[in-house]
């Protein structure tokens, strides 16, 4: 005889809120908990922050999709509430933020000054780079770590075949168009591609910013701009040789210029004179030399990178999500140049996003190597290695202090076994 047994509704949520229950309490004491670090605390080691994507995966998004399609609606509302308006918040009415005058000028003296250091630096301490992919290394010996993504890595094990490098393999600063308008004119059209000149994204994040040259005229206005129907008008009066009347002069933003012992300071002349090339090789005050420019040359790269986020909060960077194109105003340009993945379906046009500074300025993630003259890095024990800027690692290896901000990255407080540990388990 078969008997049914019924249950009733409240009964079965009972019996499945004490499983449930159960098995999150028998999880939370399972699983490890992440650690709670307060503001004195520091992790033992953190994780490069742009790892390795395939050519597929899109660049992670600055700002949540949501909270974007939401800014985007009350954008819109906005416009249809008011279809004529005077913007008045800089730098989308044109004008300059005050405050981030000084700073544009402070990055592009920052950037020359250290361009120039890293040029003395490489003749001391090797950079190589491998012959097939991006990857970079400070040291007299290639590392033996096999990442080679390149096209013949399949036939070498991935392992890398090692060439001389320059300072452009130790920073990069890509390209990107100069705007006369960026409010005007935001976008370059891909008939223009050819007419436009490119230059490095950083110093057109500079002039669009404040900075003033002379071979990269770009438009100051003096009157916020309108916004009607969600475009762009101006009427701010013209004078007579037909160019628009400015706010803001070079005279007054010498000081600044000049406020900056950093960038003023001239370079020894003991790296301008001297011949020889091998770190052995100088004299105690040529090592306490090199080692005063490499503390220079890390304060430079700091100074740059602070003042490039602090201008990015207000003047908007876009990067396409797939390749390393960057455009500085507030949209992409309209170039069919895209070679990356899913281009067909865009017609060759980047797929533009919010950037952030390693787009602007690629630091080229490089292995931390604690002894030059020692044994090149083993594949085995990839695991015990960290990892810096290629910047700061060539002045680290040059004399100067490690920066606190990378030292957990660096692995500094752990040390690599003569053998791998997964051979000792039984």
């Amino acid at each position: 005889m078969r008997v049914t047994l019924f249950y009733s509704e409240a009964s079965l949520l009972k019996r499945l809120s004490r499983r449930l229950n159960s098995t999150l309490f028998f999880s939370s004491e399972t699983w490890p908990q992440p650690p709670e670090h307060t503001g004195d605390q520091q992790q033992s080691y953190t994780d490069v922050p742009c790892p390795r994507r395939t050519k597929r995966e899109r660049k992670p998004y600055v700002t949540p999709m949501k909270t974007l399609i939401e800014r985007a609606k009350s954008e819109r509302k906005s416009r249809k509430e008011q279809p004529v308006r005077v913007l008045e918040e800089p730098p989308d009415n044109g004008l300059l933020v005050p405050e981030l005058v000084e700073v544009a000028h402070s990055v592009y003296h920052a950037r020359r000054f250290l361009l120039s250091a890293l040029w003395q630096l490489v003749r001391f301490i090797p950079v190589l780079r491998c012959e097939s992919c991006d990857e970079v290394h400070i040291g007299h010996v290639g590392h033996e770590i096999r990442t080679c993504t390149g096209p013949k890595s399949r036939f070498q094990n991935a392992l890398h075949v090692w060439r001389r490098g320059g300072v452009r393999d130790v920073v990069f600063f890509p390209k990107c168009f100069h705007l006369f308008d960026r409010v005007g004119k935001p976008r370059v059209g891909h008939d223009e591609r050819f007419s436009v000149p490119r230059i490095p994204a950083i110093i057109e994040l500079c002039i669009q910013a404040g900075l003033d040259l002379e071979k990269y005229p770009t438009k100051r206005r003096t009157k916020p701009v309108y916004c009607i129907e969600g475009r762009i008008v101006d009427f701010e009066s013209v004078v007579e040789d037909g160019e628009t009347e400015r706010n803001f002069s070079f005279e007054s933003v010498k000081p600044f210029v000049h406020s900056y012992s950093l960038v003023t300071k001239p370079l020894e002349k003991v790296f301008l004179e001297s011949n020889s090339s091998n770190l052995d090789q100088l004299s105690n005050e040529e090592r306490n030399q090199l080692k005063d420019l490499s503390m220079r040359t890390l304060d430079s790269w700091f100074e740059m990178t602070s003042g490039a986020k602090k201008i990015m909060e207000k003047y908007v960077v876009n990067t396409c999500g797939y390749c390393p194109e960057v455009q500085v105003g507030p949209k992409g340009h309209k170039l069919r140049m895209c070679k990356a993945s899913k281009h067909q379906s865009r017609n060759g046009l980047h797929a533009w996003q919010e950037a952030t500074i390693d787009d602007l300025v690629g630091p080229n993630y490089v292995w931390h190597v604690e002894d030059m003259s020692g044994l090149p890095l083993n594949n085995n024990l990839k695991r015990y290695y960290g990892k810096a800027p290629a910047v700061v690692e060539l002045c680290v290896n040059a004399g100067a202090p490690v920066p606190d901000q990378y030292r957990s990255m660096m692995r500094l407080d752990v040390v690599s076994p003569e053998r791998d540990e997964v051979d000792l388990v039984a």
